[in-house]
C-alpha cells in the first residue's frame, strides 16, 4: 500500500467518524426537542398525539376543579379562539391562577385532554411567556371584531 492510499484511508475514516457523530447528535437532539402548540393548533390536529410537547394559553376563569384530598387538578386553557382541557397531578406553582398565562409540558390523550407533567406559571404581573403572547395576539387578530374580549 502506498503512502498516498494510507492517507486516503485515514481521511475517509475520519470523515466517517465525524459523520457518525453528527448523525448520533442529530438523533439525540430530535428526541429531546419539545415543540410548542397553542390550543387552536391542538384542536386543528397539528400537535403530535403520542409525543411530549408544550401547550400555552390563559387559564379559563371558573375552570379549575380538584377533588378534595387529591393532587389531581383539571382546568381549561384557551387562546381565546379554542379551548383544551388539561389534567395535572401534583403541586401547582404558587403563581398559578385563573385568568393567567401558563405553559404546560405533557402529552395529548386520545380523548383530547392534555395530560401535563409540569406546569409553569408567569412570575410577575407584567410577564407572559413569549409563545403565549404571540399565540394570543394571532387569535385576537383572527377573531371577528363583534366577538367579546376576555374570558368572562
Amino acid at each position: 500500500m502506498t503512502p498516498r492510499r494510507k492517507r486516503l484511508y485515514v481521511v475517509l475514516a475520519i470523515l466517517g467518524g465525524v459523520g457518525a457523530a453528527v448523525a448520533l447528535a442529530t438523533m439525540a437532539s430530535r428526541e429531546n426537542i419539545m415543540f410548542y402548540f397553542d390550543p387552536s393548533q391542538v384542536i386543528a390536529g397539528k400537535a403530535p398525539p403520542a409525543k411530549r410537547f408544550r401547550i400555552g394559553g390563559m387559564v379559563v376563569k371558573g375552570s379549575v376543579t380538584r377533588a378534595s384530598g387529591d393532587l389531581t387538578v383539571h382546568f381549561v386553557l384557551t387562546d381565546f379562539a379554542h379551548e383544551v382541557p388539561v389534567e395535572y397531578t401534583g403541586v401547582l406553582p404558587d403563581l398559578f391562577r385563573e385568568g393567567q398565562g401558563i405553559i404546560a409540558h405533557g402529552t395529548l390523550r386520545g380523548d383530547g385532554e392534555f395530560v401535563a407533567d409540569q406546569v409553569l406559571a408567569k412570575h410577575d404581573e407584567k410577564y407572559m411567556p413569549p409563545e403565549v403572547a404571540a399565540s394570543l395576539k394571532r387569535s385576537a387578530a383572527a377573531r371577528p371584531a363583534s366577538e367579546g374580549k376576555g374570558l368572562e
